[in-house]
């Protein structure tokens, strides 16, 4: 492995596509390349662990080398290893190309791009890391584009081990130190089928939701634009899907609607976002009931945050920034670790049919954590 472009490649090039929702691929699941990454980790000197979260999808944690009793501070470097489906990719997503100076595939800029920076910056410090002040472990998640089980899995069992985390993201080395929380809900509706020459005889389910979606539109939405934040901006509502019905001809008995509230960590000051759609629901008497609610909590770490000064004392020119999606990071913080988000690519290229990273940006990643782990050398 002579440069971090050959080790993205290598990762790309095994495959580790999220089994949920539509992957475009059978070759789904984290297993593969934990099990590569723990022998390309192992055999460098770190104590590998493969912590299982779901058959066959674990979470990888590999501890620094250190002191057999190694009483120092720990914090911890955190991709995830899983990534988006493939399905209408213009690529070939497993091939890790590299041609116009970029590594083209899926997961070259979310999130095997920072992966890989992150781990060069370990084996760049490698004879070091044993006498630093601070242990530098290296942990990947499972499962962080869909329910994020490993993070909170991981915040569960080890969040009392570490001082500190970063989640590896493409942040284009900024700081990301604030985001949204996240609600994805589904309001079902049901009504009375019948024959569609007599829509008197039944109930419409459809219509209740359409006429739900209005209420939600014209009034929930005002609401959620009350909070807010200086970075973030207010909270906002998605209606994502509606399904129901089975012909022209049945009135539907049955009918769905998915929603995605994203919203600044004010909302949740009052209770979580799924309370406040729950009782606006019901103060609105709507005919439709929450089904299944999926609520990720927002993330704030101050920016007077002792980390954070340190690691801008190593990189003066970080920049602290907001970013109003969703990752590992906040699970970690709601678990009691504090954590960020950072690394080299930008969030435009993730999940997008032609996924790339340029090299430069690759090789500047590999650099600022090179240097961020040698700078806790003081």
């Amino acid at each position: 492995m002579n440069s971090v472009t050959d080790l993205l490649q290598s990762l790309i090039r095994i495959p580790s596509v999220n089994p949920d929702g539509d992957p475009g691929t059978e070759q789904c699941g984290e297993g593969e390349i934990a099990e590569w990454l723990g022998n390309f980790l192992g055999d460098r000197g770190f104590n590998i662990t493969a912590e299982e979260v779901e058959a066959g999808r674990p979470n990888l944690i590999a501890r620094s080398p250190g002191p057999p009793t190694d009483s120092r501070p720990r914090i911890l470097l955190g991709p995830h290893l899983d990534t988006v489906g493939v399905g209408g990719m213009t690529i070939d997503p497993f091939g890790g190309a590299l041609h116009d100076q970029k590594v083209w595939g899926r997961g070259a800029s979310d999130t095997k791009g920072p992966m890989a920076s992150m781990i060069w910056g370990l084996l760049n410090n490698h004879d070091r890391l044993a006498d630093l002040p601070v242990a530098v472990d290296f942990v990947a998640f499972m499962s962080e584009e869909s329910d994020q089980f490993g993070s909170k899995h991981f915040a569960r069992n080890h969040a009392h081990e570490y001082d500190f985390a970063i989640a590896g993201e493409p942040t284009e080395l900024d700081i990301v130190h604030v985001t949204k929380g996240s609600l994805w809900a589904t309001l079902e509706a049901t009504g009375v089928s019948g024959h569609s020459s007599q829509p008197e005889a039944g109930e419409n389910a459809i219509l209740k939701i359409v006429d739900s979606i209005a209420v939600l539109d014209q009034e929930l939405k005002p609401l959620l634009e009350g909070f807010t934040h200086p970075v973030l901006g207010p909270a906002t509502l998605n209606v994502g899907i509606i399904q129901g019905g089975t012909r022209a001809n049945i009135i539907p008995d049955q009918a769905t609607t998915q929603l995605d509230i994203r919203y600044p960590p004010s909302l949740s000051q009052t209770g979580t976002a799924t309370e406040m759609l729950a009782s606006f629901l019901a103060d609105k008497s709507l005919p439709v009931d929450i089904s299944v609610s999926a609520d990720n909590p927002p993330m704030e770490l101050p920016a007077d945050h002792p980390w954070l000064s340190r690691i801008r004392s190593i990189h003066p020119c970080s920049t602290l920034v907001g970013a109003p999606w969703f990752s590992d990071a906040a699970h970690l913080n709601a678990g009691g670790l504090p954590a960020i988000c950072l690394g080299p690519g930008s969030i435009k290229q993730a999940h997008t049919k032609d996924e790339f990273i340029r090299v430069a940006d690759l090789e500047s990643g590999a650099a600022y954590f090179t240097d961020l782990i040698a700078g806790l050398q003081i």
